[in-house]
């Protein structure tokens, strides 16, 4: 039976996630279906478009994605204060970006000097409501999930799910863990072979991370990574360009069949994080066959436990031995 999500998420622990929801009988409802030649390809646009909508009303920040043929896998960082600090009114038009709000709201925001006091207090409960839900990962994924269902379905002219009941969610505990994730995520549509390099990883975080770069600009709807200068502000603990060149020779090694990643030029992310090449290659791609629950050293998954009121420790020796 499945875990409730209140076992698998907990801010007060950690604020990252890896989610994977995947389309009903793993069908190739996202690309181009082998079997009966029809291309879906379009809809991995209508993902990737709605992610970036979700994250600019979302206190969730876009850490990594891949929209592949039959599933989608997201690292997500749930940003808590950032929520805490909005007024009631931005409140309400973040959520109005994606629902129809009650009259009284409505009311509110095209002429907030036609509300009673009674409506005043009835929109600050709704506020509440609604800041919950937008520095929630379950609101975040339905919301997007719901919306690419009904719009496929509409185009097939036809009813029923379109994803698996329930999306998946690990948490990701420390740095290895992230990196480690992260990497997995960027890499795996070219494991997959339905692409050949970072540069044509299409509908990928690697990919618009990297367009960004070649124009010097900031990629906007996604979590920047640390870069030395800004030291107040919410980035990822690792340096982009380390970053980079770490998946680059992962990719490098495998293409060339050697476990001697980064041979020629050591890699300063991988000696920060304290991890060999070996358990590196092998954690990065097999993510999901090694942990099928929460993420990180046996210290931070012994403590997640705990805080969770989880009974035991999904996977805890493989953490011992690859992230230790």
């Amino acid at each position: 039976m499945p875990l409730p999500r209140y076992k698998q998420i907990n801010t007060e622990v950690t604020p990252y996630y890896h989610c994977i929801s995947r389309c009903v009988r793993q069908s190739y409802l996202c690309g181009k279906d082998t079997r009966t030649g029809i291309n879906y390809e379009h809809r991995r646009k209508w993902i990737q478009d709605r992610l970036h909508r979700l994250t600019q009303a979302f206190a969730i920040d876009l850490c990594a994605y891949a929209v592949m043929h039959n599933h989608i896998h997201i690292v997500l960082h749930i940003a808590k204060g950032r929520a805490d600090s909005w007024t009631m009114d931005e409140v309400l038009l973040r959520w109005r970006m994606f629902y129809k709000c009650p009259p009284v709201v409505q009311r509110y925001l095209d002429d907030f000097d036609s509300v009673t006091l009674e409506e005043l207090t009835e929109l600050q409960s709704l506020s509440v409501i609604y800041r919950e839900r937008l520095q929630s990962i379950s609101w975040f994924m339905r919301l997007l999930n719901e919306y690419i269902a009904r719009k496929a379905n509409k185009e097939d002219e036809c009813t029923g799910y379109f994803w698996e009941r329930r999306f998946k969610s690990q948490a990701i505990l420390d740095e290895k863990a992230l990196a480690s994730v992260m990497a997995y995520v960027d890499l795996n549509p070219i494991r997959a072979k339905i692409a050949t390099t970072l540069n044509n990883s299409h509908y990928t975080s690697i990919q618009y991370r990297l367009n960004a770069k070649r124009s010097n600009k900031v990629p906007r709807f996604l979590m920047p990574f640390y870069d030395g200068k800004h030291e107040n502000k919410v980035s990822l603990p690792f340096d982009f360009s380390d970053y980079l060149q770490l998946i680059t020779e992962t990719l490098t090694a495998e293409k060339s069949q050697s476990s001697r990643i980064g041979a020629k030029l050591p890699s300063r992310l991988l000696t920060k994080l304290g991890m060999t090449k070996e358990n590196w290659q092998l954690v990065t791609s097999n993510f999901e066959t090694l942990f099928t629950g929460p993420v990180g050293c046996p210290e931070m998954m012994n403590n997640f436990a705990k805080c969770c009121h989880r009974s035991c420790r999904p996977n805890v020796t493989n953490a011992q031995k690859y992230l230790s």
